[in-house]
């Protein structure tokens, strides 16, 4: 049983023992696990049997899980010191995997994009993994660019826009767009002079134009966001059927597992639609009470933030705050219409398991860093004497 609680911090006795912002978040995260586990189930049931197993996307997410929660267990009990420490060896790892996907025979493409990149024995997605050692590595920086050299400064700064780059030439506009707002978020946190946030909040409008001119199929997804009714049946079909979902829910939904739109009507339902069967079954009530447990999330994690004494801690609970809510608000805009079709995932909920394992190591880090700014290490005085005596 001590290694199954271990693994589960669900279980651990010691999460009683905690202060009150790192033990709200722990169950915070569990009950928006759970959420998504049963709104998987029902997301996906049907396409698992029309292949021979219902719950076949569901013991996939599952196992997944419990490797998710072997990184969330370490996070949220090593010193977060340790973990910045190695932060960059696994970004510099990990935009390395990113540029690996344009070598011929390595990547992967899927609906006309190559984002994924072969192993051999599995798949990786690089530009999802590398989200967590993004909020690590941008914190580390920012958090300290008064006291780097310049030549520093220039070296990070044009690491992090070699993997924007990277993400962008897959393509992967909404990945790249996420991961830049993240950037500038931090860094404007950080209180990086507006000399250098707005030349590039201007350059990264420029390049996001850019890419959609070049590009008829983020062009076409643009012009129909607001009107997919103009091609239901061709380019706005998803959309479509994704507003169809959402309208019969209603006030209280048609009840758990009882969505229609999931009988093969509307496309990928358990990954990037998931939020439509979720406001089809459960209403216009179960999406209020969705978006509250993101604003009591996002509020919990600015107070961490705000109680946070080291500044480089500070901005890691920022990052970990815009990318979890910051995503799942994205997600749900392009599910209602309210921002063109992306392919971003909803946090904890989608199914994917480069999506789970990003999305519990980053709450994980969030924990970490409530716990190190709410927990303070008590020396016995006895000790403490004969620290001065030696």
């Amino acid at each position: 049983m001590k290694p199954l609680r271990r693994i589960i911090t669900f279980f651990a006795p010691p999460v009683s023992q905690w202060a009150i912002l790192p033990r709200l978040l722990h169950w915070l995260t569990f009950l928006w696990l759970f959420i998504g586990l049963a709104v998987l189930f029902s997301a996906s049931y049907v396409e698992g049997e029309a292949i021979g197993d219902g719950f076949y996307y569901v013991k996939r997410q599952l196992v997944w899980i419990f490797l998710g929660l072997l990184g969330f267990n370490y996070i949220i009990h090593a010193p977060l010191k340790r973990i910045l420490n190695v932060s960059h060896w696994f970004f510099l790892i990990l935009l390395g995997m990113i540029f690996l996907i344009f070598v011929p025979g390595m990547g992967i493409k899927v609906n006309g994009a190559t984002r994924w990149l072969n192993l051999g024995f599995m798949a990786i997605q690089p530009s999802e993994l590398i989200k967590p050692f993004l909020i690590l590595q941008s914190a580390r920086i920012f958090g300290k660019w008064h006291k780097i050299s310049p030549g520093n400064r220039l070296l990070w700064v044009s690491l992090f826009l070699l993997m924007l780059m990277g993400i962008l030439l897959q393509p992967n506009l909404s990945m790249t767009a996420l991961c830049g707002m993240t950037l500038w978020l931090v860094a404007l946190a950080a209180a990086v002079p507006y000399l250098y946030l707005i030349p590039v909040a201007l350059g990264g409008v420029g390049l996001a134009t850019a890419s959609i001119m070049l590009r008829s199929y983020q062009m076409k997804r643009i012009m129909l966001f607001r009107n997919p009714w103009k091609d239901a049946a061709g380019n706005g079909y998803q959309l479509v059927q994704s507003l169809l979902a959402i309208g019969s829910g209603g006030i209280w939904g048609k009840g758990f597992g009882l969505s229609q739109q999931k009988l093969f009507y509307l496309p990928i339902q358990y990954t990037d639609f998931i939020f439509a069967i979720f406001a089809e079954e459960f209403g216009f009530v179960g999406c209020v009470l969705l978006l509250l447990m993101l604003i009591v999330y996002a509020t919990l994690a600015l107070l961490v933030a705000f109680n946070a004494r080291n500044p480089v801690f500070r901005l890691v609970a920022i990052g970990a705050m815009v990318l979890m809510v910051g995503q799942s608000l994205l997600n749900i805009g392009v599910a209602t219409g309210v921002l063109p079709t992306t392919g971003l995932p909803l946090p904890l909920i989608s199914y994917g398991g480069n999506s789970m394992l990003t999305s519990l190591f980053i709450a994980g880090l969030l924990i970490r860093v409530a716990r190190e700014s709410s927990e303070a290490e008590i020396v016995p005085f006895q000790q403490r004497r004969q620290e001065r005596v030696v």
